[in-house]
Parts: C-alpha cells; structure tokens; sequence
C-alpha cells in the first residue's frame, strides 16, 4: 500500500523534501470489554492491519490530509491555529483532534504538513479503525515534526482527542493498543493505573479468527456515552457505602456484597457487569500464561453472555456468529469485540480447523440474517511506528 500512497502523495502534493512513511494498527480486545473506562483490565493486541500515512513537514500552519480509501472527499485542509471541536465523525475529524489534542495537553505542534493516508482495515467494523487513524497522526507529529513526547502520551492524546474534540467518551484501550503493540503480544492493561505486561501468544495448535459482522457501528451516536453515564451512576451510589475509586476496584464479592445501594436496576446489570468482566479478564490472563486455553475460552463466552444481557451492547448478528460458534467443537471460545452494537467477534479456533469454522459459521450466518461475514486471521503486531 505504501507504493500507491508515495504516488498519490506526489500527485497530489509534489515529489520533493523529506517524505517519510507510516503505520498504526488496530486492535482487536481478546476479553475485557467496557473495562476500560471503568478502571478495570483490558487484555487487546495490536493487529497488522490498520493505516498507512505518507507525510512531509510544511513551514507553515496549514495542515493537508488525503485518504485514498475516500477519494471522494479530495483533500482536507485546515489551520492548525484555527481548530475547534465537532461531533461530525468524518475520517479527518480524528486527524483534526489530535493534532488539537497536542497543544491542549502541553505540546506545541510548531508547523503543519501534507500527508496521504490509506487503510487495509474495514471501517465500522469494531477493530478501532478512529484510534488507528489517531495514532497515525499522533506519531507523524512526533517524529516528523519532533515533537517531544513517548507513546504511552501519544496514547493519552488520542483518546483526549476522541472526548473532547469528537464527543465520544471513550477510555484509553484503544489508542493504548494502537500505540503500544508487540509483535505476537497481548498487552495486560490497568487502565487505572496505565501499568501494563506484554503477555506472549502463544497460541501452539489455535489461531485468532475475527468474524465482521458487516454491521456497522456508530458509537459516538449510539448508546455507547449511555452506557459509561450509567456505569459513573452507579459508581457513585457504591461510593456511598464502600471507598473505591473505580469500579474496577472490587471484586466478585465485594459487589456481591454492596450492590444494593444501587437502586437503579439498569445501572446494577452495569456495574455488575463491569466488576465481573474485570475480574474475568484477569483470570483469562492467568489461565494463558498456565497454558490453559480451555479457562480462557470459557471465560471468553462468560464474557459475551454479559454484554449480550448485563451491558446490552450486543445486536441480534453479533449473538448469532457467537452462539454459531460456540457450537462447533473446534472453536475454543467466542465473544464480541470492540464497543458492540456491530463489528466484530473474536474467536479462538483450532488451526486445523479454521476452513470448516469460516465455511460453517459464514453459511448459517448468511442463512439466518442475510448478510455475508468477513473472516479475518488476526496476527499480533508492533504498534504505531514510522516505516
């Protein structure tokens, strides 16, 4: 892909200077969903699709932005002194807000550029094709434009860009994976703390299989901020009764034990199923690292269950690739993946049987809503880096 942008990019904007190339992947969430923002464990890994960028530093404050994968849209151009927030959503939105994003938290972004970007990443699909575009931005500013900062910040402001300057309230799991992948890794995240450890994959007879759905996902204009509203609600009714400072801050028992000080109904199936989910993910991580992928599969499917009832962010598709999966002998464990309401599930299925997982479940799929799935084998990869 990149030779096609370096003709683009030279089409579009000239072939002389310093024109230096790009990546930043998605992610796909292997369990630990809607953890994140609640203070709890995420367990995602990079992946090697995800975008490209090929970009050349101006003297100037104008920034120029090109996305072959949405021609129609020609090039973007802004003033970097002139920025403000919107809702809109468009692909050059989230370049936008980081670029913002760097001068509200401290770094100041001295001049603008010119770059041609391009994904191999199905849009809407739940494999966080916004955050990838944010990375991408987010280290073109540090290392073209030298600007100063390590990647864990490079992170940080891709999310602050996607509250504040896109509306959408989501936690760190995503630009965090975008940003700081490892090749054939998960990373164990404590988004409370931002303490992480790459966990290997080691994955002898079982690949990674994504599922897309096809059904697209809007989550700035879904009920994603409902639910994290919903999730705050209910913290601050157990704050009422227990000292935390997250949700993720309690066990099994310890919710157990306090949960009737939340007197709403819908927000106790939240925090349940935050506490619950958060403690799953740890015990997955454990049960990888002692080899036993039958526990981490298990709680893969718990992990659905949850989402599909006590988060309600689940659709019709998602729960039928799931219980399709769920199914099949070969297939380890199944679960959505990404924020829900379209995209994408995850699987774990035994190497020699991933023809017959994508043969039989792309059938009863197509057969029951329509719709023809996308299958993916997902590779771990390395995060957001100049190429």
């Amino acid at each position: 892909m990149i030779e096609e942008l370096l003709k683009v990019f030279k089409e579009k904007f000239g072939d002389e200077g310093d024109i230096r190339c790009y990546f930043a992947p998605g992610r796909v969430n292997l369990i630990g969903e809607h953890t994140d923002y609640n203070g709890g464990h995420v367990f995602p890994c990079a992946l090697s699709m995800g975008n490209y960028g090929v970009a050349r530093k101006r003297n100037d404050n104008i920034v120029r932005w090109f996305n072959v994968n949405y021609a129609d849209n020609g090039v973007q151009e802004a003033d970097i002194t002139k920025l403000a927030p919107n809702d809109h959503g468009y692909w050059y939105d989230y370049q936008q807000g980081v670029v913002w994003a760097f001068g509200q938290m401290g770094h100041k972004v001295p001049c603008g550029y010119d770059m041609v970007m391009g994904g191999d990443m199905p849009a809407g699909s739940g494999l966080s094709a916004s955050a990838s575009i944010e990375e991408l931005c987010a280290v073109i500013i540090k290392d073209l434009l030298e600007v100063d900062v390590d990647m864990v910040e490079c992170a940080k402001i891709g999310q602050y860009s996607e509250n504040k300057f896109n509306g959408m309230n989501c936690g760190i799991m995503d630009q965090f994976a975008s940003a700081m992948g490892k090749k054939d890794h998960a990373i164990f995240l404590d988004t409370a703390t931002l303490n992480f450890d790459y966990v290997p994959l080691n994955l002898k007879n079982e690949k990674i299989v994504i599922t897309n759905s096809k059904v697209k996902h809007q989550l700035a204009g879904s009920a994603y901020n409902d639910r994290r509203n919903e999730s705050e609600r209910a913290l601050k009714m157990l704050q009422k009764v227990v000292n935390i400072n997250t949700l993720g801050d309690l066990t099994e028992d310890e919710f157990e034990k306090y949960k009737d000080a939340i007197t709403d109904p819908v927000c106790l199936k939240r925090a349940k199923h935050a506490v619950y989910e958060n403690q799953r993910t740890i015990k997955a991580v454990e049960a990888l690292k002692n080899d036993d992928i039958s526990a981490f599969g298990k709680l893969m499917n718990a992990s659905h269950v949850s989402l599909r009832d006590d988060y309600e962010v689940s659709c019709k598709e998602l729960d039928i690739l799931a219980e399709e999966a769920w199914k099949l002998p070969s297939v380890i464990g199944s679960r959505m993946t990404g924020g829900g309401f379209g995209g994408c599930t995850v699987s774990i299925v035994k190497s020699d049987a991933v023809n017959e997982f994508i043969e039989k479940i792309g059938k009863v799929y197509k057969e029951r809503t329509g719709k023809s799935a996308e299958f993916y084998i997902a590779d771990a990869g390395d995060g957001a880096r100049r190429l």
